[in-house]
Parts: C-alpha cells; sequence; structure tokens
C-alpha cells in the first residue's frame, strides 16, 4: 500500500479486508496503481480493521476469514462508517450468504474470479449508487425475484412507484439510471429511497432490496 500516495478530491479510497496474503497484496498493487484510486488500508482479518479503521469509500471484504466472518465484519464496517460501501469478494456462491452480505448492508458481491478490469468498474458501480455483481450472483437474485412467494401483508406500506424504485436498484441500476427510467430526477429517487429505507427499518439500498426481496415485494 502507498501510505503517501495523493489523493485527489475524486480518489476513490479502497479498505481490502483479505486473509490471504498474495490475493491481499495482489489488490492492493493493482487498486494503488489505477489513477483514481488509492488502497487506504489492507487487512487479514475484521478484528485487524477495527482496530485501525481507516477512512475509506469502497472496503472489499472477503466472507471466509478467521475469526469474526466477513458477513459479521461487514455489519460491523457499516455501523463504524455508515456511508463506506461493501462489497463482498469471494469464493462462496451460495443464496445464504448472498442475502446475509445484502442484509448485513453489502453494497455489492463479486467472486474471486472477477476480472481486475471488472472489479474497478465495480468500484465505481458502488460509487455512483449501482449494485455490483458477478453475472452468476446477478443471475441468482433474479430467479430467487421470480421463485420466492410473498407472504401475506408484507407491502410495509411502499407505494407501487417506489416498489419499482426499488426493484430497478436491485437489478444493478444507479441512481442516475433509475431516474431516467422513471422520469425523475436523481434528488427525487434519493427522496423516494429516505422513505423506503424508513418504512423498511434499514439503513443501506442493499439492505433494503434483501429485505423486499425476502418479503416477495418483487412479484
Amino acid at each position: 500500500m502507498s501510505e503517501d500516495a495523493s489523493m485527489g478530491v475524486d480518489t476513490i479510497r479502497v479498505l481490502i479486508v483479505e486473509d490471504q496474503r498474495v490475493l491481499r497484496e495482489g489488490l492492493a498493487y493493482l487498486i494503488d496503481g489505477t489513477p483514481g484510486h488509492c488502497c487506504v488500508g489492507s487487512f487479514g482479518s475484521v478484528e485487524e480493521v477495527l482496530a485501525n479503521l481507516p477512512q475509506a469509500d469502497v472496503a472489499l471484504m472477503d466472507i471466509g476469514l478467521p475469526g469474526l466472518s466477513g458477513l459479521e465484519g461487514i455489519r460491523l464496517l457499516k455501523e463504524r462508517q455508515p456511508a463506506l460501501h461493501l462489497l463482498a469478494l469471494t469464493v462462496y456462491d451460495d443464496d445464504e450468504r448472498i442475502f446475509q452480505a445484502l442484509c448485513a448492508g453489502a453494497s455489492g458481491y463479486l467472486l474471486k474470479r472477477t476480472p481486475p478490469a471488472r472489479l474497478l468498474e465495480a468500484l465505481k458501480d458502488v460509487m455512483t449508487g449501482g449494485a455490483a455483481m458477478s453475472p452468476e450472483v446477478a443471475s441468482r437474485v433474479l430467479n430467487l425475484f421470480r421463485d420466492h412467494k410473498p407472504p401475506e401483508k408484507a407491502d410495509y406500506g411502499l407505494t407501487p412507484h417506489e416498489l419499482r424504485l426499488l426493484k430497478f436498484l436491485g437489478e444493478g441500476h444507479s441512481y442516475k439510471s433509475v431516474a431516467a427510467e422513471l422520469g425523475n430526477s436523481v434528488n427525487t429517487v434519493s427522496f423516494h429511497m429516505r422513505s423506503i429505507y424508513s418504512k423498511l427499518q434499514v439503513h443501506s439500498k442493499s439492505a433494503a432490496v434483501a429485505k423486499a426481496l425476502r418479503g416477495g415485494l418483487f412479484r
């Protein structure tokens, strides 16, 4: 990690939590070597990062970590830095871990075989309100949209417009592209999202999408 890296106002500050040293160092090298990006910290466990948590914009979080799991790490880091975007980077692609990560506050879910160029795109995606997912993960989520049966009276008082907005976000759209699809301004989308957070009692876009999906709201 280049601790003395010069950061401009648009630099994406990235935090890495990965227990495999070679992969951790490779990610840090990739990020520090890409203009507009800077690795502000790399750690081998959740405990290490919690003991010395730097200010960051995005955290790349492994799921299978020694000690506290990456799922717990996502929740704890989101509590410490609510504005931090958590991006799971893992070998696991099962439905349960995907849901747990999204419910814990992850802004996206990538597999470790993701090409470097796509990983860098994902960092930009989450910074602009997108939900970054590997194609295999997105396919699973969309299948669950179709297959999940809703329980009775689980609409949480969301309006049809709020449901449409939330479904677009769940499909990976950014606030800007959702605004274009719905004929709204980005500020209007942000206003509706605050209402959605309040109704669903969540604090992040990904948690809202996960709760809506579990409640069968996209039928």
